[in-house]
């Protein structure tokens, strides 16, 4: 028999059908669906051009895994291939999202306590850092803004931990962001420090 025929034959036994054909829906579903949400960021982040490509490859996988399992719709464990590769998948793509660590965030920082050391500690780790004025309920307290890579997020919260414990913080997405002080550019000798207070 030659090399073809084998092949042939491989694909036609109940071994490819039960155990080699799920672990390749599985497989093509992990990969599917890393793509997909890679593809999302990009979205998100406003890259055309790599966000349409990856959805070509994305759609062409999915496309191959849904025709095999309607070829085989009596086959159970297609279908738990299918439905694990799609979480493995989501679980996959969101670990590679935080590897890249893509684009700009704005943490935001409320904090009563401690905020001129914390802004300075931001300021000497070459982050910038705007105070403004604000009130809770409990009485007058801090806003620090600053502007960071994704990629920085951990260590500002780690120097926000340090210097303010108690402080409450939250964190957006930032698509576009123009000037500002960003790590890795040398920062002025003199503490960026913008305190605004409220007018009278």
């Amino acid at each position: 028999m030659d090399l073809t025929g084998m092949i042939v034959s491989f694909v036609s036994s109940e071994t490819f059908t039960l155990v080699v054909l799920p672990i390749l829906i599985f497989l093509a579903r992990i990969v599917d669906m890393s793509l997909e949400t890679v593809r999302v960021i990009f979205v998100i982040r406003g890259y055309k051009y790599i966000s349409a490509l990856i959805g070509f490859v994305e759609i062409f996988i999915w496309l191959l895994a849904i025709t095999q399992i309607m070829k085989n719709l009596t086959n159970l464990a297609n279908y738990v291939a299918y439905a694990g590769g799609f979480a493995s998948g989501t679980f996959i793509g969101m670990c590679i999202e935080e590897r890249l660590a893509m684009g700009n965030v704005l943490i935001r920082i409320v904090t009563k306590r401690g905020y001129l050391n914390l802004a300075k500690s931001m300021e000497e780790e070459g982050y910038e850092a705007t105070v403004l004025d604000a009130k809770e309920g409990g009485g007058p307290s801090k806003i620090i803004l600053s502007a960071v890579k994704r990629r920085d997020l951990k260590e500002i919260i780690n120097i926000i931990k340090e210097n303010s414990p108690d402080a409450f913080y939250s964190v957006e997405d930032l698509r576009t962001v123009s000037g500002g002080i960003f790590r890795g550019k040398t920062p002025s000798k003199n503490y960026l420090i913008r305190i605004r207070r409220k007018r009278k």
